[in-house]
This record gives structure tokens, C-alpha cells and sequence, in this order.
């Protein structure tokens, strides 16, 4: 998308954001639903969360309060879960294969709480083959689920958000660009779904720009904070119960 800016570590309808009684997390509308706990108790335990992923993860555009990363610590640590700043391993412009080598590189060995995973994106805007998305988002996944212990009720998918409707878009073919973040949507909720952990699909919010432009950050491309508290206050009480458990 753009040029690279910065890897952060430890420092940054709606959203379908599901959840199951068994260990398996599915999309809404995929499966039938069990309504989140959110009635649970407090805990005196601080937890640690990794981010992965691009651009949208360390909140390119925005101040890093305002990156979801960040607010998500934020909302969970108001609700009764103290939340450390996030361990962020994210760049501007970072395909599936680079992310892997940075985390290769990064060779964090700790174990977190919960894991977030965010990335494809620029796999659609440099032309990629789509299969190779398949075998390296599924590699990342299986990384997540190392670093959230195993445990794969403890990573959280994001799925991808349509650029194509920004400003930023403006005489490319937008209903090429959305059927494209489609299918490759199509990959990271199936892959996510067989891993058995949660999916949150915040692509039609992001798609809500054209009609709200305060959704969309100054360099007409990057989601804005607004847009950013729009997937996190889904998202926070889904992490809360399951890590809570």
C-alpha cells in the first residue's frame, strides 16, 4: 500500500465477531450462536497480547492510542481485565511472506493471553497468486495459536478491509477490488473456522466510508480511530469472556 514505516514491539451493521460454547469460535451466520459472558468477574492478572499483522494493525495515520491494538487494551482493562500496552509485530506494506520473516526474525519465545492476526491486504494490491495467501495465511495461523499457547479459543482473526471504497481509490476499479478482498476474506474465515478459532469479520463496517468519510483517516486511505472503535467495541467483550474463562 505504502512505503514501510515502523515495526512496533511492546509499546497498536458492523462487526460479526462469534463465539461458541464448544472450542471451536465460528462466524456469525455461518453457525448458530451462543451470546458472549460479559458478566464476568474481574481479574487481578495483567494480561499480555500480540498483535499481527500491517498497516491496520499498528494504526497507520492515526495516533497509536487510536490504533485498534491499543483501544482494545484500553476497553479491556476499563472492564475489569488490566491489559500491558500490546506486543506489535506489523509494517506498512507487509505481505503474508514478510510478516512471516519478520516474526522469524523477531524470534519472540514468550507466550501471550491472546493473539490478534490481521494481514492480506497488500497479497490483493500487488497482484499475488491467491493460492499462495492460502498456504502462508495458514502457516501464520498456526503461529498465532503457538503464541497464544496452543490455544486456539485465544487468537482472534480479523478479516480484511475493502480499501476500495476510500477516497485513496479514486479511478481504480472499485468492484474489482472489493470481490478481490472477497475471496481472499473467503480464505482467512475458512482457514480460521477448520483452526477452531474466533473470526471477526469488520469488511462490511469498513465499507460504511462512503457514507461517513469521519471513518476514514486524513491520507484518505487508513481507517480512522472511529473506525477502529467501531471493530474494537464488538471485539472486547469477546476477548474478555473467553480469555476471561
Amino acid at each position: 500500500m505504502k512505503a514501510a514505516i515502523i515495526i512496533l514491539l511492546s509499546a497498536a451493521g458492523m462487526l460479526a465477531c462469534a463465539s461458541k460454547k464448544t472450542t471451536t469460535q465460528q462466524e456469525t451466520g455461518v453457525a448458530s450462536q451462543a451470546s458472549p459472558t460479559t458478566d464476568m468477574p474481574a481479574s487481578t492478572q495483567t494480561w499480555n497480547y500480540l498483535a499481527l499483522g500491517d498497516s491496520y494493525t499498528i494504526g497507520e495515520a492515526v495516533p497509536q492510542e487510536q490504533s485498534f491494538p491499543y483501544q482494545l487494551c484500553a476497553a479491556l482493562s476499563k472492564n475489569g481485565h488490566p491489559t500491558a500496552a500490546p506486543t506489535i509485530i506489523a509494517r506498512t506494506g507487509w505481505t503474508t511472506d514478510e510478516l512471516i520473516a519478520a516474526i522469524k526474525q523477531q524470534n519472540i519465545t514468550r507466550k501471550f493471553d491472546f493473539v490478534t492476526l490481521l494481514i492480506g491486504v497488500n497479497n490483493q494490491y500487488r497482484g499475488y497468486d491467491i493460492s499462495t495467501y492460502t498456504k502462508e495465511f495458514t502457516e501464520l495461523l498456526g503461529t498465532a495459536i503457538n503464541y497464544a499457547g496452543g490455544n486456539a479459543k485465544h487468537v482472534f482473526v480479523i478479516s480484511i478491509p475493502d480499501w476500495g471504497v476510500t477516497p485513496y481509490a479514486d479511478g481504480r476499479d472499485r468492484a474489482t477490488i472489493g470481490k478481490e478482498i472477497d475471496a481472499y476474506n473467503t480464505i482467512n474465515r475458512q482457514e480460521s473456522l477448520k483452526a477452531g478459532v474466533n473470526y471477526c469479520n469488520i469488511t462490511p463496517v469498513s465499507r460504511q466510508v462512503p457514507g461517513n468519510p469521519s471513518l476514514v483517516a486524513e491520507d484518505g486511505l487508513h481507517p480512522s480511530g472511529e473506525m477502529y472503535r467501531l471493530w474494537v467495541e464488538p471485539l472486547e467483550p469477546i476477548v474478555r469472556s473467553v480469555v476471561g474463562h
